[in-house]
């Protein structure tokens, strides 16, 4: 054994004595898996961007919260003691639905009350029975996980509801606040049109303190509002909370402090009630799938005065009496709420997003005939993806030979993008490139949990079947980066991070690719004008979106990803579609509204595109492939080069087949020998 640790040892030394020619000898042990996610977490933790100017219809774009109400009259289910179960319309698909408190005289006051969201309607309802004011209480969706699944599929998660829902409605521009929000404003809607005219309020605890808050911000007929158990440090809580929490683009512009002076001057109470403490979903097998981290806790009194400080709010430890003029009893214990009006409102929801769905294709067609192509490209990485600064540093190549095989010799690489932040992958070079002579790439593109070893070691075969190895083997250049979605949990935390100041982890990746583009056309056995890019899976997922962006690689080809996304991500018409699963950093928000893989590919297009598919793919079903498909290969058809897109099915499950797509990269990548 020790003779074996002295050959490696030796081995270690002859390879960092041999670089690769024109770069820095790359020193000491490298995971690249953990370099570029641990850099990633380091960059979005000292993340900062100025602040801009909050504006309501921003606002409402990333609640989710943009579609007009129809907001018709409200319908009593049921009455009994002055309080009556109630139902109001949203859209025509979509209700509000809860307690009417009303008292015996005139109100002086019209109220939407949201409790958080696991209170108990009738409890609430019951504290209000000698305030004075009427009062609407609607139901909101709560944390357990009963309805979380698909029966028909026989597919049940341990996701709370609200973690469920949020997942289908991300993709689709939508958050499970901003439907409750637009179901307080419809409330609203209902109290300002009653006679005679009395001044209308929103009060809130825990969740329902934040909806109320938001709720105020983009409506100035809320005279008041009250929040409780939620004001407070919002860009230190918002990665740290729930996934159903996560708001696209929430910062900086729309802190509980910068919120807040957009509900100026009208009156705000910031109630010092301690917020719910919740802790993550734990597994109960069978079901599984919630995202394992992401808690609430109270926030300390000091921390909620500091964030309001500055601000005109009220800051109370009876936000009650300042906004009632009298203290409410607690909510009282025992109480049980209506089920069946929850499961209305939760079906009604997904009936709501099955709509959102249909009508989703038809939007996206208007807006890009709007906005046009190349717009779109640069919306989708501003708007979608999230786009930060170029490349601002030197490259700063460090290599140093891992493997001398017969045909071609494979290079660690460690290469700067941003301060702090590298890319790492696997460079494979052909032996017989002559003096001279530039070669074709082909960037290899593992899958999620991957490295570049399973793709371009020579001594490692799976599910990739070594396509980058037998591509150099066939004289191609190739070249095998590691992207960040490897580590499980803690490569999903950076969307959590992400997503809170508009960025997602593709934003990282599609700026380490530009740089693996600036740095493999810049060598001197490269064809800059012909690198071409392969994906797998994830790796597939990057083939859609980042030779969609950077027009710098020559073609794409991806494997076991294409299909119609827009059902993948937001519907539950297949046992294997992202609502069900665990991976919560899959949901971009807005994709529905903004691009499917169709019009990813039109961005690709007029370069070669292909797909290649499995019949025993788990990922899909061919049907869905070739659905979105055929729309690609009509673009191309239309436009006068259907030659340049293919489809390759083949007999086999979720791998590489390499047969039709070595033939592709051969024809449209042009001589690999000179």
């Amino acid at each position: 054994m020790w003779r074996l640790n002295l050959l490696a040892v030796v081995f270690a030394g002859f390879a960092a004595a041999q670089p690769l020619a024109g770069t820095k000898v790359l020193e000491g042990p490298v995971d690249g898996a953990a370099l570029v996610v641990e850099s990633i977490h380091r960059y979005l933790d000292g993340y900062q961007k100025p602040a801009g100017r909050p504006s309501r219809e921003r606002l409402a774009y990333i609640l989710g919260a943009t579609e007009k109400r129809t907001s018709r009259d409200f319908e009593r289910l049921a009455t009994r003691g002055g309080v009556s179960n109630v139902r109001w319309e949203v859209f025509p698909d979509l209700h509000g639905e809860g307690l009417l408190v009303e008292p015996a005289a005139k109100p002086q006051l019209r109220l939407v009350y949201l409790p958080d969201a696991d209170g108990v309607l009738e409890a609430e309802a019951a504290r209000f029975a000698r305030a004075g004011v009427q009062v609407i209480v609607p139901q909101l969706m709560d944390r357990r996980d009963q309805l979380s699944g698909a029966p028909a599929w026989g597919r049940m998660t341990n996701m709370p509801h609200r973690e469920f829902l949020w997942r289908i409605l991300y993709p689709l521009g939508r958050t499970v606040i901003g439907v409750e929000v637009q179901k307080t404003l419809a409330a609203v809607d209902w109290l300002s049109r009653q006679e005679p005219q009395v001044p209308v309020a929103v009060a809130g605890y825990g969740e329902g303190g934040l909806i109320a808050m938001y709720a105020a911000a983009l409506d100035d007929r809320i005279g008041q509002v009250m929040v409780s158990g939620a004001f407070g440090p919002r860009e230190k809580l918002i990665s740290k909370e729930p996934v159903y929490r996560d708001t696209w683009g929430l910062l900086p512009d729309y802190t509980d402090r910068a919120v807040a002076g957009m509900i100026a001057p009208r009156k705000l109470i910031v109630d010092l009630t301690p917020g719910p403490g919740v802790q993550p979903p734990a597994e109960k097998l069978p079901l599984r799938g919630a995202a394992p981290f992401g808690a609430l806790a109270p926030v300390s009194e000091a921390e909620v005065r500091q964030a309001a400080q500055g601000t005109h709010a009220v800051v109370s430890k009876d936000g009650w009496k300042e906004l009632l003029g009298a203290s409410l009893p607690p909510a009282a214990a025992g109480a049980t709420g209506d089920e069946r009006r929850f499961e209305r409102q939760f079906q009604e929801i997904i009936g709501y997003s099955r709509r959102l769905i249909r009508e989703s294709a038809a939007a996206r067609e208007k807006l890009w005939k709007t906005v046009g192509t190349e717009a779109m490209r640069d919306r989708i990485w501003r708007d979608m993806i999230g786009r930060l600064p170029d490349p601002n540093v030197p490259v700063n190549a460090r290599t140093r030979l891992l493997f001398d095989q017969p045909k071609f010799r494979g290079y660690e690489v460690v290469m700067d993008v941003w301060g702090g932040v590298p890319a790492y992958g696997y460079l494979l070079v052909p032996k017989d490139i002559k003096p001279g002579e530039r070669r074709p790439v082909v960037v290899c593109q593992h899958g999620l949990e991957g490295r570049p070893k399973d793709v371009a070691d020579p001594s490692v075969n799976g599910i990739y079947k070594q396509f980058a190895v037998k591509l150099a083997e066939e004289g191609f250049v190739t070249f095998a980066p590691q992207n960040a979605y490897v580590g499980a949990d803690r490569f999903r935390q950076i969307n959590r991070k992400a997503h809170a100041w508009g960025l997602t982890q593709f934003a990282f990746i599609t700026g380490q690719h530009q740089r693996i583009l600036e740095w493999l056309g810049g060598l001197e056995f490269v064809d800059a004008k012909r690198i071409g890019f392969y994906g797998l899976s994830y790796g597939g997922f990057t083939a859609m979106r980042v030779p969609a962006l950077l027009p710098q690689y020559a073609l794409s080809i991806s494997s076991g990803n294409f299909t119609e996304w827009v059902w993948k991500v937001a519907s539950l018409d297949a046992p294997y579609v992202y609502p069900l699963t665990g991976e919560y950093d899959i949901p971009e928000f807005n994709f529905a509204h903004l691009t499917n893989h169709f019009e990813q590919a039109t961005l690709i297009y007029p370069r070669p595109f292909m797909v290649e598919r499995g019949h025993r793919d788990g990922v899909s079903w061919d049907e869905w492939v070739a659905f979105e498909y055929a729309k690609v290969f009509r673009h191309y058809s239309q436009n006068g080069v259907k030659e340049k897109t293919e489809i390759e099915y083949f007999d086999g499950p979720h791998e590489i087949h390499g047969v039709g797509t070595v033939a592709f990269l051969k024809r449209w990548l042009g001589p690999v020998r000179n």
